[in-house]
């Protein structure tokens, strides 16, 4: 227990605030249960807090990484086929999606597409978010913290649960 201020009387530490979740974007999420096995993934487009749209898919074989890629890709399509469509950010709370995107594909290309450490896994999804950055350079994709209460994050999460073939 922490200290109180007032002599004699203590009080619990507070937990840190968590970052305010964003009003506006697109959220992505993708996962198995168990993994490997059966997989959704799911995108929901938010305005002003709002659900503009949202659609989601499965696979009844799959993996958690293939289907975060598999929304992520699905967010870059939608971005790039709907016409005024002004979003700028796509959130997910993958950190393999948001490294992949923002730091590693770029140089795998170069490297004809391997790792120093062997062939990139994936390749077929990660070549083909690698064609939706080239053709929507506007776009960010940043890094969401998973199952921490944040509004859209959560949302998504349970369209993954939808999603996934039974």
């Amino acid at each position: 227990m922490a200290k109180s201020s007032q002599p004699g009387k203590t009080s619990v530490a507070q937990p840190p605030q968590l970052v305010a979740c964003p009003h506006s974007g697109i959220f992505t999420d993708g996962g198995c249960s168990p993994n490997p096995g059966p997989g959704g993934w799911a995108v929901v487009v938010v305005r002003d807090n709002q659900v503009v749209e949202e659609f989601w898919g499965g696979d009844p074989a799959s993996t958690n990484n293939r289907m975060e890629l598999t929304g992520l890709i699905r967010a870059l399509q939608y971005c790039r086929d709907t016409l005024g469509s002004a979003v700028e950010t796509i959130y997910s709370d993958s950190h393999l999606c948001v490294q992949t995107y923002n730091d590693w594909m770029e140089r795998w290309a170069a490297q004809g597409w391997r790792r120093r450490t062997g062939p990139v896994e994936n390749l077929d999804l990660v070549e083909e978010l690698y064609q939706l950055k080239q053709e929507c350079p506007q776009v960010r994709v940043v890094w969401i913290p998973a199952h921490r209460g944040l509004r859209w994050n959560e949302y998504v999460d349970k369209l993954v649960a939808r999603a996934r073939p039974k």
